[in-house]
């Protein structure tokens, strides 16, 4: 059913839905557009409508060839909406679920396309703070690119920061998607472009891996990985492309590569990935804890099913067909994420084998440990028991028992 958006354009049939609201198809006096509708909560909110004019220009200032462009910002009643290109294609999640994973020289292409919209939105002083596949669009109608790939299109710059007010999201809070989150902004550091270029990075590991690094389990199991863990190798890729990995994973912000960097590191890398088919890996085991979150205590709830990849922040919410978990959440005290020097997040395992380092191996260790000091102990009480035994009744006829307890070894 069509219903009017402000005074200029008329969305007619909804394309996808998300946690910050749904996206349409329209029409405007330029011809078809993409609207995204914002939940009406937000709308009602008079803090977040003033923030959202404020940040009008810089949003419809934002021009890259890989960037989906802000046509026009609307203020209506009860409607609060961004009127943007429409794409003609689908978004890079759709297509992972499809294919799993990409050959190498098609996800640096991909991620090249993205890294470039970013260097032109960080030049403008534009954080995009929730760069995921779900907000990586690929035009169908566009030429192909190396390893047959389409250009790929970042959208929704400046949703993060529109939802992100003050009021909504207090100095304990953190915005964005457990799986691609920055280990500065679990921390609660403001984010500046790095977190950027970690989420990006995330991003064509995946593409590569087919999970993500530090993805699995419950939300706080997810942000303890980001600061606390080291990233997996990945057995098949071309050194050079892990090392760019590493240095753009890297925990301090400050390691990482600028957008424009990171562009141009990939392209130049592109006819070394040429022919290299998709990686061959094994999906680690989610032996994270179990799903659950509850913001006030932190703990898992563990009669909650576990689930891989992204998951609900909200207690009781389950995830969006689009894995969009765009919301809040409580930033973890510090004993929370301790866990001691860097540890190696979710290895790649043979089947029906504990991955290195994960609770259920640790678990293993410690029951391996428990029965081997039960089964000393067993043998202990046995070799008393026998000593007892041969102490009360001999183990030779002719010798008295008293001359047994009193006897003492003679010497060689």
């Amino acid at each position: 059913m069509a219903r009017n958006i402000g005074s200029r354009y008329t969305a007619h049939q909804i394309l996808g839905r998300g946690s910050a609201g749904t996206v349409w198809l329209g029409e405007g006096p330029e011809g078809p557009v993409a609207i995204k509708l914002l939940r009406e909560d937000l709308a009602s909110d008079q803090e977040l409508v003033g923030r959202f004019v404020q940040e009008r220009t810089a949003l419809l200032g934002l021009g890259h060839p890989h960037i989906v462009a802000v046509r026009d910002l609307v203020v209506d009643g009860t409607d609060l909406a961004l009127v943007m290109d429409l794409v003609r294609g689908t978004d890079l999640r759709t297509r992972l679920d499809r294919e799993r994973r990409l050959a190498p020289e098609a996800a640096a292409a991909v991620i090249a396309d993205v890294a470039d919209g970013l260097a032109a939105a960080h030049r403008a002083g534009v954080v995009h703070r929730d760069v995921k596949p779900e907000n990586i669009l690929l035009d169908m109608e566009g030429p192909l690119g190396p390893g047959g790939s389409h250009p790929a299109l970042l959208t929704d710059f400046g949703v993060a920061k529109l939802i992100d007010t003050p009021r909504r999201t207090k100095a304990t809070k953190i915005i964005g998607t457990p799986d691609y989150l920055a280990p500065e902004i679990v921390e609660g550091l403001p984010p500046r472009a790095a977190v950027d270029i970690y989420a990006l990075a995330t991003v064509l590991y995946e593409l590569l891996a087919g999970f993500t690094p530090f993805g699995g389990g419950h939300p706080g199991a997810v942000l303890r990985r980001h600061v606390t863990e080291r990233v997996v190798p990945l057995p098949g890729i071309p050194e050079e492309l892990w090392q760019l990995l590493v240095q753009c994973l890297a925990k301090a912000p400050a390691s990482r590569l600028r957008a424009s960097e990171l562009a141009t590191r990939l392209r130049e890398m592109l006819p070394l990935l040429s022919g290299i088919p998709p990686l061959d890996v094994d999906e680690p085991d989610n032996e994270a804890e179990p799903q659950g979150y509850d913001e006030q205590q932190y703990t898992p709830a563990p009669e909650e099913p576990r689930r891989r990849g992204a998951v609900p922040l909200v207690p009781g919410s389950s995830p969006d067909s689009n894995r969009d978990t765009h919301t809040s959440m409580r930033v973890p005290a510090p004993d929370e994420l301790s866990g001691g020097p860097l540890g190696t997040a979710r290895a790649p395992r043979a089947p029906g084998r504990p991955r290195p380092g994960s609770a259920r191996n640790k678990s293993a260790a410690v029951r391996k440990r428990r029965i081997t000091l039960g089964l000393a102990a067993v043998a202990l009480c046995a070799a008393i028991g026998v000593g007892g035994w041969l102490a009360t009744s001999g183990d030779d006829p002719g010798v008295a028992p008293e001359d047994t307890r009193n006897s003492a070894p003679t010497a060689p």
